[in-house]
């Protein structure tokens, strides 16, 4: 009895529909991807001039919270010793570098990764655009952000957008509900030392006080106006100051 002949694991016709979907789906993905970008890019571009709005961050917040204090405000009505006092706190070489400073990246390395070494451009870009959490994902999407950011805003819109969105105590976003929070003031009459409070809070405003600062608070606030007023001296505020 004769056997039949077996039969291809692959006809010729069905491997050309699997290369031919393979095409569309990369040329699809690719499509997608130019897409995401391009809307990114405009994005950015739109936030330049206009206001970003509530943050991820802050619709989370206001969902948990039942709402939040916001309140956004231009640069020139903030104290200018804000700026000053939040770029040294976080980030003394922001007019130096690009969006990442490589030399704190270096230290950080050297040291064991034991602390952060993020850019006020990067904070920046996690809080308008990301979600906070340490991930993988994260933690490229801001990579990959931030130099478009860098490349599109000044410099004087990075410190604006931060002051507006940062958080400074539970359910308060942006400097000016946190001047009358804490102070009963507005942004633009800061003092020196209620700057350098308000910028020591940070990164961990929910467990610090700018109203009722422990004593080490107190000293990184010392630490913060002696910062500002060297970063004004030397130069290194003159990219976001008018």
């Amino acid at each position: 009895m004769s056997k039949k002949p077996s039969k291809s694991k692959s006809s010729p016709k069905r491997t050309g529909v699997i290369v031919r979907a393979r095409r569309w789906v990369r040329r699809w993905m690719l499509w997608f991807l130019v897409v995401v970008i391009a809307c990114t890019g405009l994005l950015v571009l739109l936030h330049r001039f206009v206001p970003p709005g509530d943050t991820l961050y802050m619709k989370q917040e206001t969902h948990r919270l039942g709402k939040i204090d916001y309140q956004w405000v231009s640069m020139a009505d903030i104290a200018p010793v804000m700026a000053r006092s939040v770029v040294a706190a976080e980030d003394a070489n922001f007019c130096n570098h690009w969006g990442f400073d490589m030399g704190a990246i270096r230290q950080v390395l050297e040291e064991g990764g034991a602390r952060g070494a993020s850019t006020l451009s990067q904070q920046t870009v996690k809080n308008v655009y990301l979600w906070h959490g340490r991930t993988w994902v994260r933690k490229a999407l801001e990579a990959l952000l931030t130099p478009v950011v860098e490349t599109i805003w000044t410099k004087r819109r990075i410190v604006e957008v931060y002051l507006n969105v940062a958080e400074f105590d539970q359910g308060i976003f942006g400097v000016d509900a946190a001047a009358h929070h804490y102070f009963g003031t507005g942004p633009s009459q800061l003092s020196d030392r209620q700057a350098a409070l308000l910028a020591a809070v940070l990164p961990n405003p929910k467990d610090r006080s700018a109203s009722n600062p422990t004593p080490w608070l107190n000293k990184r606030a010392n630490s913060i106006m002696d910062g500002a007023a060297t970063i004004r001296r030397d130069g290194r505020a003159a990219c976001f100051e008018d």
